[in-house]
């Protein structure tokens, strides 16, 4: 067995496409648990216990190696299905110091009252990827649980190894947090904003992530079209879009393939997503862009309601005066639940088969716009 040689065969989640194997190496996975062991979860040991709450086909998967690296015990539920009780129940048990899951299970972690009949005081790290956590859920999970989010950006093929925000770096307070940031560079890897051409933009200048560093896997297997669209002048090109500051804090924009045109203007849907996470009365958002006929497309968010809820009408009227004119929602639904991948992600693809088998479509607008709705 050499560093070179491939050690796992990562299917991509598959949540834009048909899922592909990107092939993870020896060496390869050496680093990224030792990554882990740095820039996630300093100081774990064999008096550590970390639990399991997320598949361990994928993240939890990873995070579960770098547990064994150190002799810590991972805690396996009984149950079935995921029941916070169950969880808050054998962090008190195990006095369980770190866990690694998705935005999403946080969420109904810390918002299940049973996070308030355990005691949860050993835990340190609650460590969250898969997907950027609204501002809202952020904020909330501070609250309940203090200092002990770290949220780190990556894929699969680059095996969760891109940017880190820990602790130190989260706050409920808007003024002593950057908001909207996934973080920097992790240990040993190298982070770009890049343009169209390969070539790295400026300080708070919009392009495609691209990152280049020992935790970059091997390609894709007997792929060489996937391949040869995924990387550029040795840089791994991460199909998300986003920003970096002058500091080398990153900001994600949101996957380029979530993007949508209306009326000629590139509308981005996690900033809508974010406004709308704001309201009271609604617990998850996704927005997304549907063909129109007129415009393009047109923007269309789909909700989960917490308490009453509120009507459609009167949500898209809360929300007129916090965004641009052109950026509003032209159609709300709201739905019991929303359907997630079983990495527990709430994914624009499912979203959008779903409009589209409940006949959840807005009827096309009548007669050709005057002028964009960006003017």
């Amino acid at each position: 067995m050499q560093r070179d040689d491939p050690c796992w065969f990562f299917f991509t989640s598959g949540t834009t496409g048909r899922p592909k194997a990107a092939v993870l190496t020896h060496g390869q996975m050496a680093f990224v648990v030792t990554n882990h062991l740095c820039d996630l979860m300093p100081g774990t040991g064999p008096e550590d216990a970390s639990i399991v709450v997320a598949p361990l086909s994928h993240g939890a998967g990873i995070h579960q190696l770098a547990q064994v690296a150190h002799g810590v015990k991972t805690i396996l539920p009984a149950g079935s299905k995921f029941d916070p009780d169950e969880i808050w129940g054998l962090v008190a048990t195990w006095k369980v110091t770190n866990l690694f899951t998705v935005p999403t299970i946080v969420k109904l972690l810390v918002e299940h009252p049973a996070v308030q009949a355990h005691d949860h005081s050993s835990l340190r790290y609650m460590i969250y990827a898969g997907a950027p956590m609204y501002r809202a859920d952020q904020i909330r999970a501070l609250q309940v649980l203090g200092p002990k989010l770290v949220q780190y950006f990556g894929l699969g093929e680059v095996t969760g190894n891109i940017t880190v925000l820990p602790p130190a770096h989260h706050s409920a307070e808007d003024a002593a947090m950057r908001i909207g940031s996934c973080g920097f560079a992790r240990t040993g890897m190298q982070v770009q904003i890049q343009d169209a051409e390969g070539e790295e933009v400026g300080p708070g200048e919009t392009g495609e992530i691209a990152v280049i560093g020992p935790a970059v896997f091997a390609g894709y297997f007997d792929n060489p079209e996937a391949n040869a669209k995924s990387f550029r002048k040795g840089w791994f090109l991460t199909g998300d879009l986003g920003h970096m500051d002058a500091e080398g804090f990153v900001y994600l924009t949101g996957r380029a393939s979530d993007m949508y045109i209306s009326g000629g203007s590139n509308i981005y849907p996690r900033e809508i997503e974010e406004k709308i996470l704001l309201h009271p009365e609604v617990s998850e958002v996704a927005v997304l862009g549907m063909p129109d006929p007129v415009w393009g497309e047109i923007g269309v968010a789909v909700c989960v309601a917490r308490g009453t809820g509120v009507a459609p009408g009167a949500l898209l009227e809360w929300l007129a005066p916090k965004i641009a004119r052109y950026k509003l929602p032209r159609h709300v639904v709201f739905w019991e639940e929303m359907p997630k991948s079983a990495y527990g992600k709430i994914t624009k693809k499912m979203i959008r088969e779903a409009l589209i088998a409940r006949g959840d479509l807005p009827a096309a607008e009548a007669g050709a716009p005057e002028k964009s709705p960006a003017q």
